[in-house]
C-alpha cells in the first residue's frame, strides 16, 4: 500500500500489515514495538489483547500527509 491508498481506506484504523511497507519494516516488528514500547513508534497505537490498531489520521499526519 501507498500513503495515497491509506488516505482512501474506509476505516478509522489501519493494520500493521498495511503500514509496514511504508515504514520499511515488517508487520511483526510493528506489533512487537506496539506491545513493548508503543511510545517508540512515534504514532499512536491501540493494543487490544494481541492485536493492534493504528489510528489512520494520526498515522498519516505522522507521515506528513495533510488530511
Amino acid at each position: 500500500m501507498t500513503l495515497d491508498d491509506l488516505k482512501r481506506v474506509d476505516r478509522d484504523w489501519l493494520l500493521a500489515r498495511e503500514v509496514a511497507p511504508i515504514l520499511g519494516t515488517d508487520p511483526h516488528s510493528i506489533r512487537v514495538w506496539a506491545h513493548q514500547r508503543p511510545e517508540g513508534l512515534g504514532f499512536p497505537v491501540i493494543v487490544v489483547g494481541r492485536r493492534i490498531r493504528i489510528p489512520r489520521v494520526p498515522f498519516l499526519r505522522f507521515m506528513g500527509v495533510d488530511i
